[in-house]
């Protein structure tokens, strides 16, 4: 019988016995002897069997699993030109070795020197490049992708735009997503236009989108965002941000979180999604999310709100030079909100944020650096930061540090100017806070002549970046007149730009020009409301000012409860004009009928 039975598997074809052995892998309790057969089958130069046996070893079907092991199969069957083998291969060696971080050790349990012969380092690009290449002129699809995608934006020896978008088409045609996807990343990488310019590379966008590939809907919600090529649509980039972050998608995780704290059309916001999107994408590395966090924290609309908390994302993403976090990392050590206060903290990552570009982190750091200069008077031994060689060396931000020092007498030096000459320095190159105190330097006469011209186009360039001290300035001059002609229609809108900013004092110049006397179309109601604003931030002016109109009911009805609050705030802040409003409300209320 057993000679039988051996006689009649001897006349079984290889191909049976590989089919057959394919089948024992997949079956619960019989994937080891379907292994065992595919090993035979693989040392004899099946080469199919090979390719098997390399997944068998990455994936640890059948047998235990050895990544050595299936690399080296995987190698030998795309040396023997298998198409599968050979793409396999390629993408392997885009990534990490398989089993990163793992024991690698063969089927002999020992470690070897290293990877299988034809190896030499991985990850390899262009050895990437080549088997892709193989397995593409083999005729398969994804592996036309992939040749496509790594001549498109692999390494500069392998790149050719023109081949690239041949292989996507030839994916493409033959129905496969990640030809779509390629051709759009051919098109987005080689233009230098804006991405979505090509209408054929958006259509292929959307087509891989809506194949589910979650590149290609991480892409889309790009264009809808921003509108590159398609109208600009948040609910639309909402929608296929979310599809790109459930499939784990990081930078898609951390838009949609983004824009989950936004209130849109009929959407109202919600943190509390928002804040467990941005965590899955801060805790992979993502920076943008990590400082969002820090911001939910920080404002304790997070669900377990703290300090402690905001300075741990904040650091994350300080670490990653994100420069609106190294200030708020700096603000939270300067006053000690969620550790200790710690001031040499402070300045560093102050000094971090104004390297990265960060303009109001150079005003903070000014600050820091005269109160630093104060107490180096009483402690001579305290360090000072040196900024003059890096300015000599034409680092602009280095250069805006070194005219504060001079103007503060950091260091126990006062030279004004010399530091109006460093200003300039940094003004010129773009600095934009540098732009702010130049031109007030100008205004002033500080350390260079008086020159109001001059002074009124430093302060408008620099508002014209957005700076809120720059538009309360840049908008008085043009109040005025002076420095060129009078514009109170632009004054106005410097002043609402500095209000959005929360400048209290640009909210009662709003609540001044609205109630008349200005080249403005007079509004109370409108006057009421910024002084509103104002009074309720702490400006002692709109204090006064609302006070006075709700007394008089200057803006709608009369109350002198909320009047006298107003009122007192403002005496309280030495305001003498208030004290007089006082006085007269309680002579006028001894003298009311009763």
């Amino acid at each position: 019988m057993r000679k039988f039975l051996s006689g009649l598997l001897g006349g079984i074809t290889p191909a049976a016995r590989f089919r057959h052995a394919c089948r024992l892998l997949e079956r619960e309790g019989r994937s080891a002897q379907g292994f065992a057969v595919l090993a035979r089958l693989a040392r004899g130069g099946m080469v199919a069997a090979q390719y098997q046996v390399a997944r068998a070893y990455i994936e640890g079907s059948g047998v235990p699993r050895s990544p050595v092991e299936g690399v080296r199969w995987m190698h030998t069957a795309a040396r023997a030109g298998h198409v599968e083998a050979s793409f396999s291969l390629a993408l392997m060696l885009l990534v990490d070795p398989p089993g990163h971080g793992e024991d690698h050790r063969g089927a002999d349990g020992l470690l070897p020197a290293a990877w299988p012969g034809g190896i030499d380092r991985w990850p390899d690009p262009e050895a990437a490049a080549g088997w892709a290449r193989q397995a593409a002129e083999g005729g398969l699809p994804d592996a036309q992708a992939l040749y496509g995608y790594l001549l498109a934006t692999g390494p500069q020896s392998v790149r050719d735009p023109q081949a690239a978008r041949i292989w996507c088409e030839r994916a493409a045609q033959a129905g496969c997503p990640q030809g779509d996807l390629g051709l759009a990343v051919t098109h987005f990488s080689a233009s230098d236009q804006s991405p979505g310019t090509d209408p054929d590379a958006v259509a292929a966008l959307i087509r891989a989108a809506d194949s589910g590939l979650a590149t290609a809907q991480y892409m889309l919600g790009l264009l809808h965002e921003r509108g590159w090529g398609l109208p600009p649509d948040r609910a639309r980039a909402e929608h296929w941000y979310a599809c790109a972050a459930a499939q784990g998608v990081r930078p898609a995780q951390a838009r949609y979180g983004a824009l989950l704290l936004e209130d849109m059309g009929g959407r109202p916001r919600n943190a509390m999604s928002a804040e467990t999107w941005l965590r899955r994408a801060a805790l992979a590395g993502d920076r943008e999310a990590a400082a969002l966090l820090g911001d939910l924290h920080a404002r304790g609309e997070a669900a377990l709100p703290g300090d402690h908390e905001a300075l741990i994302w904040y650091r994350r993403a300080a670490e990653q030079d994100h420069a609106m976090a190294c200030r708020m990392l700096a603000l939270l050590y300067m006053h000690g909100r969620g550790t200790a206060a710690d001031p040499d903290q402070a300045r560093h990552w102050l000094a971090r944020a104004a390297e990265l570009g960060d303009v109001a982190a150079m005003t903070d750091l000014a600050a820091a650096l005269v109160t630093q200069g104060q107490q180096a008077h009483s402690d001579p031994g305290l360090p000072l930061p040196d900024f003059l060689p890096a300015a000599r060396a034409g680092d602009p931000v280095a250069a805006f540090n070194l005219a504060v020092c001079l103007r503060g007498g950091v260091g126990g030096v006062t030279d004004p100017v010399q530091a109006a000459s460093w200003m300039e320095r940094a003004a010129k190159a773009g600095v934009v806070n540098a732009e702010y105190w130049y031109g007030r330097m100008l205004l002033d006469g500080d350390g260079v002549a008086m020159d109001v011209a001059h002074a009124r186009h430093w302060l408008e360039r620099a508002a014209g970046h957005g700076l809120a001290e720059a538009c309360v300035a840049a908008a008085q001059l043009r109040l005025e007149g002076r420095g060129g002609p009078r514009d109170h229609a632009g004054a106005l809108v410097l002043y609402h730009r500095a209000a959005r900013s929360g400048r209290t004092d640009a909210m009662f110049s709003l609540g001044a020009m609205y109630g008349g006397g200005h080249d403005v179309p007079p509004d109370r109601a409108q006057a009421l409301h910024w002084f509103t604003q104002g009074a309720e931030g702490g400006n002692a002016l709109s204090q006064l000012m609302l006070g006075r109109y709700l007394a008089r009911g200057l803006a709608g009805p009369m109350d002198r409860v909320r009047a006298r609050y107003w009122l007192e705030q403002a005496a309280a802040c030495g305001v003498r004009a208030a004290r007089d409003e006082l006085d007269h409300m309680t002579r006028t209320d001894e003298h009311a009928p009763t």
